[in-house]
């Protein structure tokens, strides 16, 4: 097959390093890709938002496959455009893709579906929402309804907290995405991340992750997009896994046919491990971000043709994905003042060094200049190493890191604490 995948960022360099591997791929192009992303496919110029030339990239290059990276131009109706055409295209519908697209969207699907989550209110003005958090217990949740990359929740420790959240995102403070907000309860656990992906019909479990919001060590400092990721999620034992696709992947895929919004490509669905068993934090439509990371280090397999399989109807004839056995570690390395303005231009040295031993350093964030590699985003690089355990994962993450020569950028040192910790013991 010709495949396109869109999308630049540090999952998409993952993604198209297992498609190139992929027997089913005899060309992939990337658009726009990036520095990364040039060793595994022809990269060209056109944003994953320009959906028109998108189009015509497809149709004047007998693309016979195409896979979404990123969130918005799902949201946007990417997929519909091209199913129109009747190309095959991993990833759902506009109308499905609400499930990230609005965070309101899901906690009203789960409430119809008795999907296990948080109690929630859905304000529509600054006044609503000040009204309604008198019936919520502090801590508490403010979350923008829309797309925000990551960024719009705000876990408040005070009633004043709240306000001002209420007040910020109301103003502005994350554009659209803050037009409607939702006020959720504090759910308390450990929380980790499942994957699956859909056919419409047909489910099937692809993994789990734990990765690493907060920007500094022991979690604290602001919500990223995530500062680093580990795979598998020991945490997620074979019994919570099953509830998960029983109580909340199947009824949800379920719930969307039956409404007429059939659901095709991977979803992502953020848990909370709570004493009451696994809840639903949110989806996202599309796979994690550095999740996906992991998750390709120990995939193996045609990973194009598992995917086809989803975007075609036929994912109930598919293999079941197989992992190899141990772990995987990814470490971000974001730009200095990430995640509010980061320090871009700053010249990145050494990643052949950092990639000796197996260790692949996926391109987040970076552009070329003068023939140098230099950081262009907030997230720049994720350096992903494998282990027998996640202790010699994060080892072999951070002998890695220290390899590179990137003076404006900085990690966090304790990715995957947790798990070290557990096996310590």
């Amino acid at each position: 097959m010709n495949i396109l995948l869109i999308g630049s960022g540090g999952r998409e360099h993952a993604l198209s390093w297992q498609l190139a591997q992929s027997p089913s791929c005899a060309k992939l192009y990337a658009a726009p890709g990036n520095p990364g992303i040039e060793a595994h496919a022809e990269c060209v110029p056109i944003a994953a938002d320009d959906l028109d030339a998108l189009i015509a990239f497809v149709r004047a290059h007998a693309i016979d496959f195409v896979v979404v990276g990123p969130e918005a131009p799902l949201v946007a109706g990417i997929a519909d455009r091209l199913r129109d055409l009747g190309i095959p295209t991993f990833g759902p519908a506009a109308a499905a893709a609400q499930l990230e697209g609005s965070k309101g969207f899901t906690k009203d699907l789960c409430a119809r579906a008795g999907i296990p989550t948080a109690a929630y209110v859905r304000c529509s003005s600054a006044d609503d929402a000040r009204a309604a958090l008198a019936d919520f217990a502090i801590p508490v949740v403010i979350k923008a309804d829309g797309l925000a990359a990551g960024k719009g929740v705000i876990i408040a420790e005070t009633r004043a907290e709240a306000e001002a959240a209420i007040a910020d995102m109301f103003a502005g403070a994350f554009g659209g995405a803050g037009a409607e907000v939702v006020i959720e309860e504090f759910m308390t656990g450990e929380e980790a991340s499942f994957f699956a992906l859909s056919d419409g019909t047909n489910v099937m479990a692809f993994g789990s992750a734990q990765d690493h919001k907060r920007v500094g060590d022991g979690d604290v400092g602001p919500n990223t997009g995530g500062m680093g990721a580990y795979s598998p999620a020991p945490v997620l034992t074979p019994d919570l896994q099953e509830a998960v696709m029983e109580r909340i992947i199947r009824p949800t895929v379920a719930t969307l046919a039956a409404e007429g919004t059939p659901y095709v490509g991977v979803l992502f669905a953020g848990l909370m491990l709570t004493d009451a068993g696994p809840k639903l934090i949110e989806y996202n439509c599309r796979f994690g971000d550095p999740e996906c990371q992991v998750l390709m280090m120990r995939f193996t397999g045609d990973f194009a043709a598992l995917l086809h399989a989803a975007a075609t109807g036929t994912l109930a004839d598919a293999p079941a994905p197989v992992f190899a056995g141990g772990y995987a570690l990814t470490v971000v390395m974001a730009a200095n003042g990430y995640p509010g303005t980061p320090e871009k231009g700053g010249t990145i040295g050494h990643i052949a060094d950092a990639e000796a031993g197996g260790v692949r350093v996926f391109h987040a964030g970076t552009a070329r200049a003068d023939g140098r590699i230099v950081a262009a985003g907030g997230r720049v690089l994720n350096v992903t190493a494998t282990g027998p355990t996640v202790t010699e994962a994060q080892a072999r993450a951070y002998a890695a890191v220290d390899k590179l020569d990137f003076a404006t950028g900085f990690c966090r040192r304790d990715i995957g604490w947790r798990e070290v910790a557990r096996e310590a013991r």
